[in-house]
């Protein structure tokens, strides 16, 4: 085997290389889609608690493979501008949206429909949805393992 065609072959082949330049090309994508004063992933926070209102940080964390700390951090970023109320109910602490809040996921949601467009154009929209459920998938395997 040549050492271009070696090359080549790792650089296709390692999930590890292949995964990390897909996530900077999404993340490219969506940094244009989803216009916010903070980096998309507060936003996904934002919809979480949206569809679960009064959920446990730790719930919240779990659901998003956040380590507790950078929960936290978010969760004081996100209240600090208003847009989630935490309560302490007991050990536990629970999140939910401000009315402000709602708003900013109203508008989260259209970048949203804008960004799945936008890979949708360059994927096709059934490989998009595709892909989007086999590494969901293989994520949950990854996260079980």
């Amino acid at each position: 085997m040549s050492l271009i065609q070696e090359e080549k072959d790792l650089l296709t082949y390692c999930l590890y290389f292949t995964s990390s330049r897909f996530a900077r090309n999404i993340a490219k994508l969506a940094d244009q889609a989803i216009d916010g004063e903070l980096a998309p992933s507060y936003y996904y926070m934002m919809l979480v608690v949206h569809f679960h209102p009064d959920i446990t940080q730790k719930e919240l964390s779990q659901r998003l493979s956040l380590a507790p700390s950078t929960s936290t951090r978010f969760l004081d970023k996100l209240e600090a501008l208003g847009w989630i109320h935490r309560t302490s109910r007991g050990k536990q602490s629970h999140v939910r949206l401000t009315t402000e809040g709602e708003e900013v996921y109203g508008s989260f949601r259209q970048s949203l429909k804008q960004l799945f467009a936008d890979y949708a154009a360059i994927l096709g929209k059934d490989e998009s949805k595709q892909l989007s459920k086999s590494l969901r998938d293989a994520n949950e395997k990854l996260e079980r393992a």
